[in-house]
């Protein structure tokens, strides 16, 4: 029976990834699966609303479901279901008034509480009952309220932007807590307003009805203007209506960056997509509001009223007419959004934590049962992994690594494959443990990185290629992996070492070539990446070597690598020794992986950020301390057979 138990495992492992591939389904009676499926153009990318709702969530609210104002419970719609982001956005662009009651906004920091007029009594919340009382206390749900609704903000708008004016000019990384969460804010707010103003007039009750008045009042009102123009008799107020038309559409178009209005061909040239007041103004010319966004205007009459029959029709008409202009890309805008609620990265996270304590479980009992099962998760996970960022290459027409966030993934990715190497040659379940701990990790820092929005954005055009994305990025991000790696792999030997006694004398040798062959690997790996990187700078910027934080990051992996290869070859070090440079390791490859990019100089800076320069001393501190216990006396070491120094 136990033979079967590895089996089981896949066999539950492979049902919970399968459920995450069912298709979406609608959670009322208004196609909002199909209104997400809908193509826009922003930050440069063609993509679903889906996405577009996703990541502003994630920006603004800093998750992707709405809860009640104390945070604790999912936010629910009118007939009892949970709100979902694109039910939110819709309720940005056509109900704004109802959208101004959702908490989204999160403020934490005490100085802009106060300046929204919160204090500790206001800031409370009052709890009924008693386990709830209980939880609060003790820190499992939130005493204090932390989500407030725009309603709610509107009223400190002018001070909140006066402080953000004023913060502005001070450089990132020397602004004061209360300046960059008043900046956050500030920043949070005029985005909410940019999608009030992406498909309708916000101040319109019955954007339809004023654009199909506009339809048949215009070629009068045109003739009006003209004939004003030209000096020549008119009807006055017919001419001051189009003016006023004219100036309202202007507003309109400066007051978004979603372009929803797609053109009637060559849908992939981002100049040829327009906002709705764009598209509004070209009227004008034409003499013919845009189908589309009367479409759109449609849509919004239809949920405003709560006609969802309306609605979904006209979901069918729209996507159909965009069926026959825009082909395959639409194809690609749904994929996109099965890829968002599949979600495979959170899937490959969950699997990778089980995998991970079954396999340090099975040091304990059943070693070759669980160890076996533990493999198979591992190799399911990756697999889902895999397959997501298969698709992201596909979304985006891209290698595997444009940005910070794609680099985690590929991190991980890589990592996880070369485990998958060893525990299939020394079958001992130590790889698997480093892959459930990295494979783990690495996506936790990619779900914080994808916070900032859209994880798919554009190249800067200097960075622009995919040839040297493909080679000089994806090797050295491979350099990344192995290191880290061979750190992790140093980690299970210092930690069974001092605090177990199932580090004998055979699995001691095993890590040590274990990680003694991983640093060689990485060590070709980050040299080559760091030569081709030369390269690149070489025919961007018109210099090989510059001595940027991110090139001296990079040859600092080499020249770590290189020196344990040496100091381990040479007899300088031993076991312990190596495991403990391989773990110092870390810490130089934390540091050019995420340290340079927090800088806020350099070509390769990302900007300065507060919360993970925290984590990363953290990190770098966790592992000074692993080095010092490392160190301890060899009769302090708790394994039976104490290791070679």
């Amino acid at each position: 029976m136990r033979r079967l138990i590895p089996l089981a495992i896949l066999t539950l492992g492979a049902v919970f990834l399968g459920a995450t591939l069912i298709p979406p389904r609608n959670p009322g009676a208004f196609d909002v699966v199909g209104f997400g499926r809908l193509p826009v153009l922003a930050n440069g990318r063609i993509k679903p609303m889906d996405t577009v709702a996703r990541s502003s969530l994630l920006v603004i609210h800093g998750r992707q479901h709405l809860t009640t104002p104390d945070g604790n419970r999912p936010l629910l719609s009118a007939d009892g279901h949970e709100l979902t982001p694109v039910e939110w956005l819709l309720d940005v662009f056509y109900r704004p008034e109802r959208a101004d009651t959702y908490a989204v906004f999160t403020i934490d920091n005490p100085d802009l509480l106060a300046l929204i007029g919160r204090n500790d009594e206001n800031l409370a919340i009052v709890y009924t009952g008693r386990l709830e009382r209980m939880e609060a206390t003790l820190g499992m749900i939130d005493a204090r309220y932390r989500q407030f609704s725009y309603r709610e903000i509107a009223p400190w708008r002018r001070a909140i932007e006066a402080q953000a004016k004023l913060a502005e000019p001070v450089d990132e990384a020397a602004r004061s807590p209360f300046q960059r969460a008043v900046v956050q804010l500030a920043g949070d707010l005029g985005q909410y307003d940019r999608l009030k103003s992406a498909l309708v007039a916000p101040d319109s009750p019955d954007f339809l009805g004023e654009l199909l008045a506009f339809q048949s009042e215009l070629p009068a009102g045109v003739a009006a203007v003209r004939a004003r123009q030209a000096g020549e008799p008119h009807d006055e107020a017919a001419a001051r209506a189009m003016i006023d038309l004219g100036r309202r559409y202007v507003d309109l178009a400066a007051a978004t960056n979603l372009l929803a209005i797609p053109p009637d061909a060559g849908a992939d040239d981002p100049d040829k997509w327009r906002t709705t007041g764009q598209a509004l103004l070209e009227t004008f010319q034409t003499g013919e509001v845009n189908p589309a966004a009367l479409a759109y205007a449609g849509l919004g009459y239809a949920w405003r009223q709560q006609r969802p029959g309306q609605f979904n029709h006209l979901i069918g008409l729209f996507r159909d007419d965009l069926a026959r202009r825009m082909g395959t890309r639409l194809a690609r805008t749904d994929a996109e959004v099965r890829f968002n609620a599949a979600d495979p990265f959170l899937s490959s996270m969950v699997i990778y934590l089980v995998a991970f304590f079954l396999a340090v479980v099975s040091w304990l009992k059943w070693p070759q049962v669980l160890g076996r099962g533990a493999f198979w998760l591992v190799a399911l996970a990756w697999t889902a992994a895999t397959a997501g960022i298969l698709t992201r290459m596909w979304l985006e027409g891209r290698p595997p690594v444009t940005n910070l966030y794609s680099s985690a993934l590929f991190v991980g990715w890589g990592a996880v494959a070369l485990c998958l190497v060893l525990e299939a040659i020394y079958r001992n379940a130590i790889a698997s443990v480093a892959a459930g701990l990295i494979g783990f990790s690495t996506l936790i820092i990619a779900l914080y990185l994808s916070l900032a929005g859209d994880t798919m954005e554009m190249m800067r055009a200097v960075l622009d290629s995919n040839f040297w994305l493909g080679t000089h990025v994806v090797v050295v991000t491979t350099g990344y992996a192995s290191t880290f790696l061979a750190g992790c792999l140093a980690l299970i030997y210092v930690i069974r070492g001092v605090f177990t006694r199932s580090l004998d004398r055979a699995t001691a040798d095993a890590l040590a070539r274990m990680v003694y062959g991983i640093v060689c690997f990485a060590t070709l790996f980050s040299f080559v990446g760091t030569v081709l990187g030369g390269i690149w700078a070489d025919q961007s910027w018109g210099r090989f070597w510059g001595w940027d934080p991110k090139e001296n990051g990079a040859v600092m992996i080499v020249l770590w690598n290189a020196l344990i290869l040496h100091a381990r070859r040479g007899g300088i070090i031993r076991q312990r020794g190596l495991m403990c440079l391989a773990i110092f390791g870390n810490i130089v490859n934390s540091w050019s992986w995420f340290g340079t990019n927090m800088l806020g100089v350099g070509l390769h800076s990302y900007g300065f950020t507060e919360a993970a320069f925290w984590w990363l001393s953290a990190f770098v501190a966790s592992q000074l301390a692993v080095i010092a216990v490392a160190n301890l006396p060899l009769e302090k070491w708790r394994s039976f057979a104490p290791v070679p120094r």
